[in-house]
């Protein structure tokens, strides 16, 4: 009986590290966020770049914590710390884990709406997101709420897949985002004469930075995502790594040696493994990653070309988006048997979910943003965005001259 429960109790302890450590590598993910928009943007709004991932994502673990994780899960932490502390704190930490994915979406959407936003109707907007939008997409999910995966289950054999996020939290982010951008429309000069005007970025070391903080961090995103020791696996690991290559290497030849394209084609491909990185082959997730890769190059390209109110800065509505939507789908093909991967799982149900996703994103983004634009407006003024954000918001800019 001592053995027994000394077992019990260090496989309790294993699993509270295990998924503390996962949420640490998500938590420096937004790190990577942070420098991806500040290598990307121009130099005056630097500054706004940082404070936004970092007040989003206090505003994110608030909004989460007392009303978001409840509406995903039905659990709360109105209870005395001695009951909190059940299983070392293990559904504190899983909390904790969760609310890195949620906070993903504000800094997912600060990249497309950089250089022109206003700053506290954009942060009172990414609460409402995170409280309400996300968490209930995220509970038809992963917790099956609504008895949408049931449903799939029951009509197509199989429910909506999606192990680490590529649609629950990537497309969603990308989604949204897109309306925001919609609804802001494109920055000042970005459009001249029915032509796009090209803003150079900043730092391209600080771009690349970001890339690799991202890319480091995604290994803790979508291995911890099995949530216990027992669950990990090293194929979501290779899966990921493989995904990753891809990315790069395809956004290298189809990008033209793009510096800023092949630091985010490692991005594009870790977007679409999430899905089915723990059922595909390797070689799976290296065709994955490198159709993603292909992807983000030419949508980001066509989008900034050929439609003026999309001026999404970091192209993340390309890169989250629809690379999102294609991992889903991308699990539902080589997450079959046939192509070498474990099966159990249904194209159809991952088309259907990844279409639901995209709908309660993109309506969700407009109800949000429209909401808050009725009331305050989401975009600086002219002389403010001529200025910079920096200057403008918070009366500093990135670097002295002195």
């Amino acid at each position: 009986m001592d053995i027994t429960s000394a077992v019990h109790t260090l496989t309790e302890s294993a699993n509270t590290l295990f998924i503390l450590i996962g949420a640490i590598m998500v938590l420096a993910m937004h790190a990577g966020f942070a420098f991806l928009e500040v290598g990307t943007v121009r130099h005056k709004n630097q500054v706004n770049a940082l404070v936004k991932i970092m007040t989003d994502f206090g505003i994110s673990a608030v909004a989460y914590f007392f009303i978001g994780y409840y509406i995903a899960y039905g659990s709360h932490f109105m209870a005395g710390a001695s009951e909190l502390t059940a299983a070392n704190g293990y559904d504190l930490v899983k909390f904790f884990f969760l609310m890195t994915f949620a906070a993903a979406i504000p800094a997912i959407v600060s990249g497309g709406i950089a250089e022109r936003a206003k700053f506290y109707p954009m942060l009172i907007a990414s609460g409402l997101i995170v409280a309400f939008v996300y968490p209930f997409f995220e509970g038809m999910i992963w917790n099956g709420n609504y008895g949408f995966q049931a449903w799939l289950e029951t009509q197509f054999g199989a429910a909506f897949h999606d192990f680490a996020g590529s649609v629950v939290v990537h497309a969603v982010g990308g989604w949204i985002a897109l309306a925001a951008v919609l609804l802001l429309g494109a920055r000042n000069g970005r459009y001249r004469n029915g032509r796009v005007v090209a803003f150079a970025p900043s730092n391209i070391p600080f771009l690349a930075l970001g890339a690799w903080i991202l890319t480091v961090g995604w290994f803790g995103f979508n291995v911890m995502s099995a949530q216990t020791l027992d669950g990990i696996s090293g194929l979501v690991a290779v899966n990921s790594l493989m995904a990753m290559v891809g990315g790069v290497l395809v956004a290298m030849l189809v990008g033209r040696k793009d510096p800023g394209f092949i630091h985010n084609g490692p991005l594009a491909g870790l977007v679409a493994v999430c899905a089915g990185s723990d059922l595909m082959h390797p070689v799976g997730a290296l065709i994955t990653g490198g159709i993603a890769g292909a992807i983000f190059v030419y949508m980001f390209e066509w989008a900034q070309d050929k439609i003026e109110r999309l001026d999404d800065v970091l192209g993340v509505w390309p890169l989250h988006g629809v690379c999102g939507v294609w991992g889903a789908i991308a699990a539902g093909i080589f997450g079959q048997e046939a192509f070498g991967g474990l099966g159990g799982v249904s194209l159809m149900s991952q088309i259907i979910g990844a279409v639901a996703g995209v709908v309660v994103a993109f309506v969700g983004g407009l109800i949000v943003y429209g909401i808050v634009n009725a009331i305050s407006g989401l975009r600086l003024t002219e002389e403010e965005e001529f200025n910079g954000a920096d200057v403008s918001i918070h009366r500093i800019g990135a670097t002295s001259l002195e």
